[in-house]
């Protein structure tokens, strides 16, 4: 699959922000936020029910999600600006939304990546219909990740975290990596841990 072609604006950090990234680094395994948000979504689940009377397909209530996510990125895109070594930012132009879709492999539900480029760009319906074309693809062999991921992030410890600051380091120096394999901005849901409102 083609690498998309990625616009983006590059700003230079002031000296007093340079150090907070080494900061973060130091504290690594903190930058959990943890929130309890409760939203009133009934008039949404309403009209996502009235368009499945009238047309028969269940509208993505992650797309909608995904939708919102990407027009409020698109009113101050530098919530999704990312460090580009130690003095610059990487503002990117579009919200690519990434999204773990659920898959059934054999017995078991997988989720497996989806980015929607330039989620800003495109309506509730197109996004819906992004998502229900891909959940009707066949699913790749490795449930879509590259062999050599999966080898290295099931090698016995250390390896994996090894691998994974190497990926970090790789993406600091050149952020569109990051943004290729894995969007701007994301969003999951609790809805495969189990039923309710997650």
């Amino acid at each position: 699959m083609p690498k998309p072609s990625l616009s983006y604006q590059v700003t230079e950090l002031p000296p007093a922000r340079r150090i907070t990234h080494n900061y973060l680094d130091l504290y690594w395994w903190k930058h959990s936020i943890y929130a309890l948000l409760e939203v009133d979504v009934t008039d949404v689940r309403l009209a996502i029910e009235d368009y499945t009377t009238r047309t028969g397909d269940a509208l993505s209530f992650t797309g909608y999600l995904a939708c919102c996510l990407a027009r409020a990125v698109d009113e101050d895109k530098s919530v999704q600006a990312m460090p580009k070594g130690r003095k610059h930012l990487v503002v990117f132009d579009d919200v690519d939304v990434f999204l773990p879709v659920e898959r059934k492999l054999g017995e078991t539900t997988v989720a497996v990546p989806l980015i929607i480029r330039a989620a800003n760009r495109k309506s509730l319906l197109d996004i819906h219909r992004e998502i229900r074309q891909f959940q009707a693809r066949p699913l790749p062999r490795g449930d879509g990740k590259p062999s050599a991921f999966q080898v290295l992030m099931s090698a016995p410890w250390p390896l994996p975290r090894l691998f994974v600051r190497l990926i970090r380091t790789a993406s600091r120096l050149n952020p569109t990596r990051r943004v290729n394999a894995a969007g701007t901005v994301g969003v999951t849901a609790l809805g495969m841990a189990g039923r309710g409102g997650g």
